[in-house]
């Protein structure tokens, strides 16, 4: 299944498999059906041979756009009519993409998550902020494995000389363009949660301003830089 914590590669392999027309009307086919469907009936829906609906609803499937379940066909008899057959059902209602990565869905599901929070008024928004950012972040970490987890997500982990990594991509890119102080301070707490999850310190995770790059970088472990960085949110809208 494609989601968001898929790899960026296969969510791009999936839209791609959708430039082929039958796949794109074969997977809308798929998604409005109200249960999984038969190469027989795929094919009749689109006036195509089933080995042809076979082919593209296959490809669908490796493509992880689709996915297959066996059942027996009770309306049928004879030879063979014993054996399971073949179905498919969407394996989800949507594939987003972008280049270079973007989570703007991890965004817009945590922000939801904080006025969640904070709605019931126990909790100030920034304080929700910081809490809710944090527990995301922890749930991207890659214990022993940072740079992956990173990743993952889309930062696109440059590694330093003096072990530390400088974040190449923003995330939530037009975002901080547009809300630089809430978003930059989510995005500060959302890796801190996954670097601590990956096994480093709570400040490896250090502002790193500056055009073309994610306004926090990550610190080697036990780097302590000669002097102190500035702790204020950068604003980065040159990005």
């Amino acid at each position: 299944m494609i989601s968001t914590r898929s790899a960026w590669r296969e969510r791009i392999s999936a839209i791609a498999s959708l430039d082929d027309e039958m796949r794109r009307r074969l997977f809308a086919y798929l998604r409005q059906a109200q249960d999984a469907v038969g190469r027989d009936e795929a094919a009749r829906a689109m006036g195509i041979p089933r080995s042809t609906a076979s082919f593209h609803l296959d490809r669908l499937v490796r493509a992880g756009l689709a996915v297959v379940e066996f059942r027996k066909q009770a309306d049928k008899g004879g030879p063979g009519s014993g054996r399971p057959a073949k179905f498919y059902r969407p394996a989800l209602n949507e594939v987003v993409a972008s280049v270079p990565e973007r989570q703007y869905d991890v965004a817009g599901d945590l922000l939801a998550a904080v006025v969640a929070r904070s709605l019931p008024g126990r909790v100030p928004v920034g304080e929700a902020l910081l809490e809710v950012a944090e527990a995301r972040g922890r749930e991207f970490g890659r214990p022993g494995d940072v740079a992956g987890a990173l990743a993952d997500v889309g930062y696109e982990p440059a590694p330093q000389e003096d072990g530390g990594y400088r974040l190449l991509n923003c995330p939530f890119h037009q975002l901080s363009q547009d809300h630089p102080d809430v978003v930059c301070a989510m995005n500060a707490a959302f890796l801190k949660g996954t670097a601590t999850a990956s096994g480093l310190a709570a400040d490896s995770v250090r502002p790193d301003p500056g055009p073309g790059h994610c306004c926090a970088r990550i610190d080697a472990p036990g780097h302590r830089p000669e002097e102190a960085h500035d702790s204020a949110v950068p604003d980065h809208r040159d990005r």
